[in-house]
């Protein structure tokens, strides 16, 4: 066990070298693309939820939309497989850096606010100002929109840190206090180790809820500047 509670979040080096560029492309291994005529179990429950996902995000986009499929269906797959491979011992979660959050936030919101300026200029320079906003009040709510608009990445990025890193963090602390617990009380032991498999499990679904969560927002931004 770590005795720095923050250790597991410390980028992994190897012979002083980063790898988080090779931790962050190993999930795409856990997706292979079919290469025969009929496939196989893993493969067709694979491409189900994929098109069941992606229907369910694109029914509300239009033609200029639904371009974005395959950047949403990457962007669900990635963050996903990420969050799950951090649930693995002594692994590493890319996504509790605020870094390579804010790295795919801050592009993917600069890209619908620039799909909007150019496809929708009325409409989206009409988002800085209610319709029938008094006079005197024009020039506050210019400025809090716009605020607003800005903190859109931010908080796409921060959400998915927090989410994970605490889940992370209680992991970590029931595991901590059920290895104490051992050697004084066996039931209670038990009970705090019944309560770390029913949080792993929590953090599975986390892990997915976190990753759809993120790629809504986006395709919900995306929908607003189509």
């Amino acid at each position: 066990m770590n005795e720095n509670l923050f250790s597991s979040f410390i980028t992994p080096t190897m012979m002083g070298l980063p790898i988080v560029i090779i931790i962050t492309m190993f999930p795409s291994i856990m997706f292979p693309s079919p290469s025969r005529l009929i496939n196989n179990r893993l493969i067709s429950i694979q491409q189900w939820l994929v098109q069941l996902t992606s229907k369910q995000m694109l029914s509300i986009h239009n033609q200029k939309g639904q371009t974005w499929a395959l950047m949403l269906m990457s962007l669900i797959l990635f963050i996903g497989s990420t969050n799950l491979l951090g649930l693995l011992p002594h692994s590493f979660t890319p996504t509790t850096q605020l870094s390579l959050n804010l790295g795919m936030a801050i592009p993917l919101w600069a890209g619908t606010v620039a799909t909007g300026f150019r496809y929708k200029t009325k409409a989206s320079l009409a988002h800085f100002l209610p319709q029938g906003t008094p006079l005197p009040l024009i020039p506050m709510l210019v400025i809090i929109e716009t605020i607003s608009l800005f903190i859109q990445p931010m908080a796409l990025a921060v959400r998915l840190t927090a989410n994970i890193t605490a889940g992370h963090l209680l992991i970590h602390l029931i595991g901590g206090a059920t290895l104490a617990l051992m050697n004084i009380s066996t039931i209670t032991a038990m009970v705090t180790f019944i309560i770390l498999v029913l949080l792993t499990i929590l953090e599975f679904a986390v892990a997915l809820i976190q990753a759809y969560v993120f790629t809504l927002l986006v395709s919900l931004y995306l929908h607003d500047n189509t």
